[in-house]
């Protein structure tokens, strides 16, 4: 069993990583299929095991690389990188949500109140608030951004979106 892993962790890495390579462009230029992001998504976390077998076979080649300084420089690198996708990239006043344009216009919504929410969805603003309190959104009042109230009530976004939504 033992040489299986140590034989298959190296082209199951490779094939894997060339999935998520792929899939991953497809995902960043939004192109192709939508079960791109699914595939992405998955076969990257399936890569973890090859990847675990691969550093267990190759233990004491991987070790010595953080005698050098190349593998600090890397990890250094590679950390600020990540870190950037942290860090606020505009003031408070002209950003706009990440991912899909669907969930930026969502984001925007929700930052209305009922009052301004309703003639978009052709329903009397009370009728709105009678719906989400009965949907446990204790906080619902004509005033308040949406995006409050879900949070006041303890619930969520999505959760304030679908019980908005018509049946």
């Amino acid at each position: 069993m033992k040489s299986f892993f140590q034989r298959y962790a190296t082209p199951f890495i490779t094939g894997l990583f060339l999935v998520s390579l792929i899939s991953g462009i497809a995902l960043f230029f939004h192109f192709g299929p939508g079960s791109f992001h699914g595939m992405h998504e998955w076969l990257s976390m399936v890569l973890i095991l090859p990847f675990a077998l691969h550093l267990w076979k190759n233990w004491r080649s991987f070790i010595n690389y953080f005698r050098r300084a190349p593998m600090a420089i890397a990890l250094a690198i590679s950390l600020a990188a990540a870190l950037y996708y942290f860090l606020p990239s505009a003031p408070s006043e002209g950003r706009r949500a990440g991912g899909p344009p669907q969930f930026a216009f969502t984001s925007v919504i929700l930052r209305n109140s009922l009052t301004e929410v309703a003639p978009l969805l052709q329903t009397p603003t009370e009728d709105l608030i009678a719906g989400l309190k009965a949907n446990g959104f204790s906080a619902a009042t004509p005033e308040l951004p949406l995006t409050e109230i879900a949070s006041r009530s303890g619930k969520s976004e999505g959760e304030l979106v679908q019980s908005l939504l018509p049946r």
